[in-house]
């Protein structure tokens, strides 16, 4: 069967807020896209309750309303500081709506394979139903926190072992002694939750952490620590800063029963949360170092010590991964696709990847600056600018420091670490460049400010 030939568009590869963002940044500069979805529905990991979602009951933002939200399109102002996972979903849906988005996505079509097209640019997308299509340029924007990384133990486990992923509510927690494996965001959350509902809580991480509160002399802390590098604090003195306030303000974490960090703040991924501390003072949570092995209902950890437990909760990450396509096509080495500003392919002008971040911050801005430059870049290719021409040559030739001076600990949850606010700078100044040379975008509406509601949105109020 020939391939139905759509190189007069882009395909886009998920409709989460990456997909979205593609989707409004590259119609802005006259193109018109396909968003194929597996789902039924858009939001991918932040609609609670579909097979691709990640989130569970609770979950809020980790990052405040300011560092959340499109740069174009202003939460309401009647969202709290961390708005919940139901907000997030119907957010996105308005975002959808007015930038004419909504209309371009396609439902239950998942992407089963994409490769270069046999003859000529473009490439070839085969879609689950085995319809060919073939673009011009692919968007993968599909996400990178959907399929479950699993440790090796040893022995087996006789109890119910389940990985975060697939964890949805404490409900199963109840009167049994749990065990949650992992110091990230998800499984400190989620061990907050058992120790308000199983019998016993235990708390197994590799290392000692900096958890970091969510509020600092009233204000969201990510704001506090945005304002130090606006104000392009030194890397040394920011440091310094933030221990000596988390010290002040939570206290070691070694007072607090916690492990002993064995890093330097910010060399880890930020783990934001108040309750933790609270609860292994209280006894609720009992830490204990790594797991290393199992046996029957029993858990061996690497101190020597061993205890009974019914449930384990494995909060142990995401691998990279992009089943549809051939790795060595995004550049694969060293355990992830290596690609310039985390976006751009080195070699093809046709392929980009969008969202495949981990930063210090808020995600939906970074991925708005990124989609921006694709659809700048694109558009300067279709004209010729000089700009594109040197930017095609700038990104064959690159060596990045995503942390810009801080060394993360060598971890395969630090692959996709980026430093938030030298980043953003980094995706402006290739936007202002790319933009040279091309005539002014297309304009949406402004979207409602203030706290006016938007139809749909959820605690928009009257």
């Amino acid at each position: 069967m020939e391939a139905i030939d759509r190189t007069d568009r882009v395909c886009i590869v998920g409709a989460g807020s990456s997909g979205l963002a593609a989707a409004r940044n590259l119609a802005e500069r006259g193109f018109a896209a396909d968003v194929l979805e597996r789902e039924d529905d858009l939001g991918g990991n932040w609609n609670y309750g579909k097979p691709g979602a990640r989130v569970y009951r609770s979950t809020h933002m980790i990052s405040s309303k300011p560092f959340t939200q499109f740069p174009d399109f202003p939460m309401p102002a009647s969202f709290p500081d961390y708005p919940h996972h139901a907000q997030v979903l119907e957010y996105l849906r308005a975002y959808a709506e007015h930038f004419g988005v909504a209309e371009r996505i396609e439902y239950r079509t998942p992407v089963e394979r994409l490769e270069p097209a046999a003859e000529g640019p473009g490439w070839e997308v085969t879609t689950g139903a085995g319809e060919r299509r073939r673009y011009a340029a692919v968007v993968v924007a599909n996400g990178h926190n959907w399929l479950p990384k699993w440790p090796r133990w040893e022995g087996e486990f006789a109890g119910e072992m389940l990985h975060s992923a697939d964890y949805r509510t404490p409900d199963g927690f109840e009167g049994k002694r749990v065990l949650v494996i992992g110091g990230g965001n998800s499984g400190c959350d989620i061990v907050v939750e058992a120790a308000q509902h199983a019998a016993r809580t235990l708390h197994s991480t590799r290392r000692g952490y900096w958890y970091m509160p969510k509020y600092v002399m009233g204000r969201p802390a990510d704001q506090v620590g945005d304002a130090l590098l606006k104000l392009r604090v030194p890397l040394a003195v920011r440091r310094l800063v933030g221990t000596l306030s988390m010290r002040l303000l939570v206290g070691p974490p070694e007072r607090s029963g916690l492990p002993r960090p064995d890093h330097r703040l910010f060399e880890t991924h930020p783990v934001v949360n108040s309750l933790l501390p609270y609860y292994v003072k209280h006894g609720d949570v009992i830490p204990r170092p790594d797991v290393v092995g199992f046996a029957g209902r029993t858990v061996r950890f690497a101190d020597g010590t061993a205890e009974e437990v019914d449930v384990v909760v494995c909060a142990t990450g995401y691998a990279i991964a992009f089943p549809f396509i051939d790795p060595a096509l995004l550049n694969w080495r060293d355990g992830r696709p290596r690609l310039y500003k985390h976006v751009f392919h080195p070699e093809r002008d046709d392929l980009f990847v969008a969202g495949m971040i981990q930063p210090d911050s808020g995600q939906f801005g970074l991925v708005h600056w990124q989609t921006r430059a694709v659809a700048l870049f694109l558009a300067a290719l279709r004209v010729g600018t000089p700009a594109g021409r040197a930017f095609r040559a700038e990104k064959r030739r690159f060596e990045e420091d995503f942390g810009h001076g801080i060394r993360y600990k060598e971890s395969t949850r630090h692959y996709l670490e980026v430093e938030h606010w030298s980043y953003l700078r980094g995706l402006k100044r290739v936007c202002r460049r790319l933009a040279a040379g091309l005539p002014a975008p297309a304009r949406h509406p402004a979207p409602a400010r203030g706290g006016r509601a938007r139809p749909g949105l959820v605690g928009s109020g009257p």
